[in-house]
């Protein structure tokens, strides 16, 4: 037996493969199928099944791809209604993969249709739990991403009731030294208070996850519902795509252009420049949103960017372009890029320094908009004047904020204010928009 962790840090996504005699599954693979194909090649196996525990909201799998190319088998909850050709794979369903078998556990909570699946070894013992979005290492995955997005709709509280049922009844009564293999760690929005290990067992969950506290129903409920993070705009565009199939991977990240050096870019397009903060405040199209290249791009990119827009990316390389792009497709986004261009013409724009001493000796002098989230704001207020409008929100409220004084947009550590400062500014072009950048750790 021969298990694989992949781990995407941007999307904290994890994703399996389980190899036995030449024969490999995987376990809600994500968009790029190269690595693996690079692990196949490795233990010289061939993909033969592919589990999803869901139809996922914060990644595109490429499950389809992988029975095209493959003949792959996609094992999925036939809850799902899936539009692509699959088995289903519901609780008292298994298949063998060498010497191995997966069992499936119908555990709704996350989802109505969410499936966990048992691994059982050579002996026939319970091995390992892949636990999709259901258990997380110290929480379970959040209840309110179904309400509008899916086949299979359901409210929150009643997801969330659900979920309770599924540790009482499927997760509780599993042996301690099961291996639980979730796929999300500390950073996903798939729930809360995730933690940073990527695997775990039964035995450390039940004694360190509050989810196997001693909680009556409603007390669970209650603390499952209370605090979760926002929801992107392209959670429900993924849950969509991932119950048809994506595009292959490959293919469709080639349709992508890439336009030379000075390129010009139509008016008024919505144009994401993944520039350097200091570059772009140097010269960048009007109107332009500087959300830069890093760990949290395609996140920050779905949420502020509806999947029924269109954009261009800008950057100041091919290399870091092809980057965005891959980025992009992680989130299905690559099919939305109208092009991606090296420094276009008309980069006119420029910021504003701020100058935090003038800040200093007079702070009512600006409007000061803080657009981390409610509850960042709430548990750590900064500036006891300022205006909160989450930056997921800020495109649809900037005409909230007043324009009698110079705005100054901070968050917590610079990255999303770059975006923030620059959504304002081309919207607010009638008064100065300051980017309070890395500045405001300074006054926390």
């Amino acid at each position: 037996m021969n298990i694989k962790q992949f781990y995407d840090e941007g999307l904290a996504h994890a994703s399996y493969a389980i190899e036995s005699e030449g024969l490999i599954a995987l376990v809600d693979p994500g968009r790029n199928p190269n690595p693996y194909y690079d692990f196949a090649e490795t233990c010289g196996g061939k993909i033969v099944a592919v589990i999803e525990t869901h139809p996922h909201a914060d990644f595109v799998s490429s499950h389809l791809e992988f029975h095209q190319n493959e003949d792959a088998t996609i094992y999925v909850s036939k809850l799902v209604e899936a539009d692509y050709p699959h088995s289903s794979f519901d609780e008292g369903d298994s298949f063998k993969l060498g010497k191995l078998s997966f069992h499936a556990l119908h555990t709704p909570g996350h989802s109505p249709d969410s499936i966990s699946v048992i691994l059982k070894d050579e002996n026939g013992k319970d091995y390992a739990l892949f636990s999709g979005d259901t258990l997380f290492i110290g929480d379970v995955g959040r209840p309110d991403l179904r309400e509008k997005a899916g086949n299979m709709k359901a409210q929150r509280k009643e997801l969330a009731q659900m979920m309770y049922k599924t540790v009482q009844t499927k997760l509780k009564p599993l042996s301690d030294d099961i291996i639980v293999y979730p796929a999300h760690g500390a950073g996903s929005l798939c729930g809360k208070n995730l933690s940073d290990e990527r695997q775990s067992t039964i035995g450390e969950q039940r004694e360190n996850n509050w989810a196997f506290g001693d909680l009556d129903e409603k007390s669970f409920v209650d603390s499952l519902l209370e605090g979760q993070p926002y929801i992107p705009k392209y959670f429900s565009y993924d849950v969509d795509m991932n119950k048809t199939g994506a595009p292959a991977y490959q293919r469709s990240i080639s349709r992508v252009g890439i336009w030379s050096e000075g390129a010009s870019i139509s008016e008024g397009s919505l144009i994401i420049d993944a520039r350097k903060k200091e570059t772009f405040a140097e010269g960048h199209i009007p109107g332009s949103i500087n959300i830069m290249n890093g760990a949290k791009f395609e996140t920050w990119l779905g949420s502020i960017v509806a999947p029924e827009e269109h954009f261009f990316l800008v950057s100041d390389s091919i290399a870091e372009l092809e980057d965005l792009i891959n980025k992009a497709s992680k989130i299905g986004y690559e099919q939305l890029i109208k092009a991606a261009v090296i420094n276009p013409k008309g980069m006119s724009a420029r910021e504003s320094s701020f100058n935090v001493d003038e800040f200093k000796t007079n702070p009512d002098k600006f409007t000061i908009v803080d657009i981390r989230s409610r509850d960042e704001n709430h548990n750590s207020p900064i500036f006891e004047k300022a205006m909160n409008i989450p930056l997921q929100e800020l495109r649809e409220r900037t005409v909230e904020i007043p324009d009698e004084k110079p705005i100054l947009v901070h968050c917590a550590g610079g990255y999303r204010s770059a975006a923030g400062s620059s959504i304002v500014a081309g919207q607010k072009q009638n008064v100065e928009v300051f980017d309070f950048s890395e500045e405001i750790k300074n006054f926390q």
